[in-house]
C-alpha cells in the first residue's frame, strides 16, 4: 500500500497508524532529523490518539471548515455515542436513525478538537442526558471513529 508521508490510516479496530518522525539525532550518523519516519500503532485511549484521530477525520475531507456543534447536532451525537456505547447498537444501523447525520458528526468532530478533556466532558454529558454510566473516554474516542468513519462512507 502507498501511502503519504503523513497519512494517518485507520483500521477496523479503531487503531490508528501514524509516522512518527526520527529522533533529532539519528543514531547512527549523528545529523539532526537523518532518517525516515517510522510507522506507531495509537489504540483509543493512549497518548496522541484523539488527536491523530481528528488529524484522520481532517484528511478524509481536506476542504471542510473548522467543525461546528449545534445544538441538535450534539443532541444526536451524545444519543447515538449512547446507542453504541451501552446499548450495543450497530453503528450503521444507528447512523441510519439519524435524523442529521452532518450535524452529528459536526458535533462528534467539535469534540475530538478539544482532545482529551473534550472527549471526557463529553463522556459525562452523555451520562447525564442518557443515564446510565459515564462511558469511558477511550471507547467514546473510538465510537467517534467509528461513527464518522460510517457517516463518511
Amino acid at each position: 500500500m502507498s501511502t503519504a508521508d503523513n497519512e494517518i490510516i485507520r483500521h477496523d479496530d479503531g487503531s490508528l497508524t501514524v509516522q512518527v518522525a526520527p529522533d533529532r539525532h539519528d543514531a547512527e550518523s549523528g545529523e539532526p532529523g537523518a532518517g525516515n519516519p517510522t510507522p506507531m500503532t495509537l489504540k483509543p485511549g493512549e497518548g496522541g490518539y484523539d488527536e491523530a484521530l481528528a488529524e484522520w477525520d481532517l484528511q478524509q475531507d481536506p476542504d471542510r471548515g473548522a467543525a461546528v456543534s449545534t445544538a441538535s447536532g450534539r443532541e444526536e451525537a451524545m444519543t447515538i455515542v449512547h446507542a453504541v456505547g451501552t446499548d450495543d447498537e450497530d453503528v450503521d444501523e444507528a447512523v441510519d436513525a439519524l435524523h442529521d447525520p452532518e450535524a452529528s458528526a459536526e458535533a462528534l468532530r467539535h469534540v475530538l478538537v478539544g482532545g482529551v478533556p473534550s472527549v471526557d466532558a463529553f463522556a459525562a454529558e452523555v451520562a447525564e442526558a442518557e443515564g446510565g454510566e459515564q462511558i469511558p473516554a477511550h471507547k467514546v474516542t473510538k465510537i467517534i471513529g467509528e461513527v464518522l468513519a460510517e457517516i463518511d462512507s
